[in-house]
């Protein structure tokens, strides 16, 4: 066995390798174990990491901080992917205020801060440590650095030796806090996600189909073009069944005549306008009329249509099929002109068999293409982020320059890159499994260095009279300021537990909290809130620290 002594004494490649994967494996099986209901989910690989670096089980710290740094950013880039496409909508319906909550979480730690100070002999340099510890904030541990640096002409230790404490316990005060909150209100995800799904779809006004009989006469001997102009809301005309029983597709040139039944695709919201509309709403099963027309979802795979937008297309006019919805990641979406393709889209197709069999040549069709990797915008997007990360940007009064960092910089880029890559035909589009993978993947490697390098010297320094202190304080810092808003959020706001929890992991820009939230609540909704109030709260950490 001469042969396993000298593999775990030596600090070889071999070595580090076999204790990353002992750390991931065994803190990924703890996390299933659930105490009264509640787990720990993905942060018991923080806790098995600081078991072992407390050992001895050590990896050297360049290396550990390599795993860290390349872990978060894929972690973040991951989730700026899976949120991109919905996240401007997103803002723009709750963005400012969940921006004002994640400004008052800061406010009040600088607060809680500025109370021990006045309250105990430690010198502010220790609580700024202990603050960006607590709120698990690194680039503010810089500012504070730096800024101590330029005052005094001279490092001080203690500002990182209160993160070192502070920041696994700091991790574990922010899932405390959203675990309190569930249980104050008595929450359950459940029924959480159902009323996140029933507001999506109303917000989004989910795709309908109608079948209507035309009785107006304004529209009688109109085409279907001519009719379009006359009416304000958006609708999509797909099949009219004529009073000789004959099914015909509807295209822009198709005449509708008095009580002619015809197949409408619109919006949930425009429902009601556009059966008043036309006419009147019957009761009609289109697959029970014998008809030469067949219906069909195609998948859309060719990289070439990826951002192209439905019309330019020309479907109708060129092989006189209709498109009456889109799907996509879950959700149908009207069918309209302006609609812009994107890879993995399915398009829910009516026409003749010939002429369907000709656009499944045109967009693919094949599940193979879509399941292959596509590396190089991932890789890109990482280029792009860690530039845009690595900016200064100097603001007046603030001794160090602010960067994004490469959590902030990959961030904006992933989210930028899967709203707007389609347009100008960057193919950005990952299979929901493999964009999972990324994240796990990214999260574990994050969290497994984080605790083996601070095992060495987290329970030396924890329990003396001096470690207590900075522990307690520190999560007082974290978790007081996060229970306040917390409350305010759901008691005042009656906002969603799942936009809570993403809400506090953000203002907190603390990757490990959100990990636990998704994990913990089943659902990658906690994301889009993170996602929204990362940016201002990087900066106000920073400029606060």
């Amino acid at each position: 066995m001469t042969w396993l002594a000298e593999l775990l004494q030596n600090d070889s490649v071999a070595r580090t390798i076999l204790i990353l994967a002992v750390v991931i494996s065994s803190g990924i099986y703890l996390g299933k174990i659930k105490v009264f209901g509640i787990s720990l989910g993905i942060t018991w690989v923080l806790f098995v990491g600081l078991a072992l670096g407390h050992f001895g089980f050590s990896v050297q710290p360049e290396i550990l901080h390599f795993i860290k740094e390349f872990g978060l950013i894929l972690f973040v880039y991951s989730i700026g992917m899976q949120v991109g496409p919905g996240f401007f909508s997103s803002f723009k319906q709750g963005g400012i205020r969940l921006n004002m909550l994640a400004t008052g979480v800061v406010l009040l730690g600088v607060f809680t801060v500025l109370v021990f100070f006045w309250l105990t002999d430690y010198p502010m340099t220790t609580l700024v440590g202990i603050m960006s510890c607590a709120v698990t904030n690194t680039p503010g541990l810089g500012a504070a650095q730096q800024a101590y640096l330029e005052m005094h002409q001279s490092n001080t230790p203690d500002i990182a030796l209160g993160y070192a404490v502070a920041y696994p316990l700091g991790v574990v005060g922010i899932i405390a806090a959203t675990i309190l909150i569930r249980v104050l209100y008595k929450i359950k995800f459940e029924n959480e996600s159902r009323r996140m799904q029933d507001e999506y779809e109303h917000q989004h006004n989910s795709f309908v189909l109608a079948s209507v009989e035309l009785l107006n006469p304004a529209l009688f001997g109109k085409t279907v073009e001519e009719i379009h102009n006359l009416s304000n809301t958006q609708f999509v005309v797909s099949r009219v069944l004529k009073c000789d029983q004959r099914i015909e597709l509807c295209n822009n040139a198709t005449k509708l005549e008095q009580n002619d039944k015809i197949l409408i695709a619109t919006d949930a919201g425009d429902l009601h306008s556009v059966i008043a509309f036309f006419g009147k709403s019957i009761e009609m099963d289109w697959n029970k009329i014998p008809s030469e027309l067949v219906s069909r979802r195609i998948l859309l795979t060719k990289s070439n249509i990826n951002g192209k937008t439905l019309g330019s297309l020309h479907l109708r006019k060129l092989y006189g099929v209709n498109v009456t919805r889109v799907n996509r990641s879950g959700m149908d979406l009207l069918a309209s002109p302006s609609l812009t393709l994107h890879m993995g889209d399915r398009l829910m197709v009516v026409g003749s068999l010939e002429s369907i069999q000709k656009i499944e040549s045109l967009l693919g069709n094949s599940l193979k293409r879509l399941r292959e990797p596509n590396l190089i915008p991932i890789f890109l997007g990482i280029i792009l982020g860690v530039l845009l990360g690595s900016i200064p940007i100097r603001f007046p009064g603030i001794p160090q320059a602010v960067k994004l960092g490469l959590a902030g910089g990959p961030l904006i880029i992933a989210i930028l890159l899967s709203r707007f890559g389609p347009k100008y035909g960057l193919l950005t589009y990952t299979t929901m499994s493999a964009n999972l993978m990324l994240r796990e993947l990214g999260i574990t490697l994050l969290l497994c260095s984080v605790g083996i390098g601070a095992g060495d010297r987290f329970v030396e320094t924890v329990f003396n009279t001096q470690g207590l202190s900075w522990v307690g304080m520190g999560f007082v810092i974290t978790v007081l300021p996060l229970l306040i808003i917390g409350i305010l959020a759901r008691g005042v706001f009656k906002l969603n537990y799942l936009d809570i929890m993403g809400l506090l992991s953000g203002s907190m820009t603390d990757p490990p909290a959100l990990a636990y939230a998704n994990s913990s609540s089943g659902s990658d909704q906690p994301v889009v809130a993170y996602s929204t109030v990362y940016p201002l709260t990087m900066f106000l950490r920073v400029l606060c620290a």
